[in-house]
């Protein structure tokens, strides 16, 4: 029950002086308990659920299925089907440039937030780097590995890095880029998680050092993207660093410092901005009640900021902060891209 309802959302790690790993030793005890504890055959189910539905092909149709039927769905199902896209969300930019990135959609992300993907292209295509991405390539590992299925995470893994490792090898790409922090958390990790791999250990290690999150390109952005801000969309932003940014990535400060530069006044909550906001991957379903209590007490420190939008880094943490308010909810990039419409 403690690993169950562990977070993963590593600020012990932040926290602990000695440098302590204890993400990697939950996964050793998550390992263990699958291992030797049988679960009730509803908690079976629900979790085979999860890892199999959220990383299958059938997901896209299932949330436009969602969409159509959202008002007849139970407050709990209606929470995990945002609104429908904006219609820009399916402009891709076409320019073709000398610096490229390699750029992971996601496996629920193209489903549920599709702008977030498309406005991060227009956004570096708008600084002179153009986003490639692998079809071949899926869920980063994450969903099934914090599920225990922990051979499944390993291949989604492997799947990914035989679909990069074209262009990674031939020197075509400067960067993997994550625009959801967890999943960037994941495969910067992949050197460790296939260490015990002869035939992927080397490789899963080039990817997770060629690989950054979103808000690393941001130094070298803000130069080229400046010139080009109009003053559209919200100012006033008020930012959630989800964990996986601020203790998976250890990357702090970086985000609120670039868009500053940019013009965007940007806060975070004047307490407790290092917890978590209760999303977590999975969580918020398997951990429902504690899931909401996180999130209202993250909320109950961001609203009093009167931020025209709440921005984060995470689609989980995204979409579980907007089941409890009325202000906008959205990603930094979404945001920066609508600046530069």
């Amino acid at each position: 029950q403690h690993l169950d309802r562990c977070l993963t959302c590593r600020n012990c790690e932040s926290t602990c002086p000695s440098g302590v790993q204890y993400g990697h030793l939950v996964e050793i005890g998550r390992k263990v308990v699958e291992a030797r504890v049988e679960r009730p055959a509803g908690e079976r189910a629900v979790r085979w659920l999860l890892k199999e539905g959220l990383t299958s092909p059938l997901f896209g149709p299932a949330m436009k299925l969602g969409r159509l039927l959202r008002p007849l769905l139970p407050a709990t199902l209606r929470d995990k089907v945002p609104a429908a896209a904006p219609p820009q969300a399916h402009r891709w930019p076409t320019r073709e440039h000398e610096r490229k990135v390699l750029m992971l959609m996601g496996c629920v992300q193209p489903a549920m937030m599709p702008n977030i993907n498309s406005a991060t292209a227009r956004v570096l295509d708008a600084a002179g780097i153009q986003t490639l991405v692998a079809d071949e390539a899926g869920c980063c590992g994450a969903i099934r590995t914090h599920l225990n299925d922990i051979e499944g995470g390993l291949a989604d893994m492997r799947r990914n890095i035989d679909a990069w490792w074209p262009l990674v090898s031939a020197g075509k790409v400067e960067a993997i880029v994550m625009n959801a922090s967890g999943c960037g958390a994941q495969v910067k990790d992949y050197g460790h998680a296939l260490a015990h791999d002869p035939a992927y250990a080397e490789r899963a290690q080039r990817i997770g050092e060629l690989t950054k999150d979103l808000s690393e390109l941001l130094p070298d952005l803000v130069p080229r993207l400046k010139p080009r801000l109009r003053s559209r969309g919200p100012k006033k932003l008020a930012f959630h660093p989800p964990c996986t940014l601020q203790h998976g990535q250890q990357l702090r400060g970086g985000v609120e410092t670039n868009l500053a530069a940019l013009g965007f006044e940007v806060q975070l909550a004047q307490c407790e901005s290092h917890l978590c906001c209760g999303s977590a991957g999975t969580y918020s379903v398997l951990q429902p009640e504690l899931s909401k209590r996180l999130r209202d007490r993250k909320l109950s420190h961001l609203e009093p900021l009167g931020a025209e939008a709440i921005v984060s880094a995470n689609i989980g943490c995204i979409q579980h902060l907007a089941t409890g308010t009325a202000t906008p909810v959205r990603h930094w990039v979404e945001v920066l891209d609508e600046a530069l419409a």
